[in-house]
């Protein structure tokens, strides 16, 4: 009886932890997502790129009246919005779902701006650190 006990307490402090360790990481996720679009505002280059994975790309499929997808890298990302081509838009934004898998994590995010709205299905990655980082973001425009 003692052992059934032993097990039952060892698998509620095990799910208690296992739950913190989640709502902790949701709660990064949304901080990373929060920080990322108002650097991304602000068109502030340098801070955004602390939130993006040096393998960050933009998928854009058909994005802006094409009719093929093209693909921004990290530093293509991040030249445009110093030379304010992207970027320095003031926007409204929420995260409608997030879905963490171990040390990856997927969110769907709107972004409503004076210029466009936008709908990105973003992917983060955690680094040895424990830092969220994204690392795609493929939007669409409404």
């Amino acid at each position: 009886m003692k052992k059934v006990k032993l097990i039952a307490l060892a698998y509620l402090v095990l799910t208690t932890f296992a739950s913190n360790a989640q709502n902790n990481s949701m709660k990064e996720i949304e901080t990373t997502i929060t920080e990322f679009a108002k650097a991304a505002d602000n068109s502030d280059a340098e801070k955004l790129g602390t939130y993006l994975d040096d393998n960050y790309r933009i998928v854009m499929n058909r994005l802006f009246g094409s009719n093929e997808v093209s693909v921004l890298t990290k530093d293509l990302y991040l030249s445009k919005i110093e030379s304010k081509e992207f970027g320095g838009d003031k926007r409204e934004g929420s995260i409608e779902s997030i879905t963490i898998n171990g040390s990856t994590a997927n969110a769907k995010v709107r972004m409503i701006g004076t210029k466009m709205t936008f709908v990105s299905l973003l992917s983060l990655v955690q680094d040895a650190a424990g830092n969220w980082k994204l690392i795609s973001d493929t939007p669409i425009t409404e």
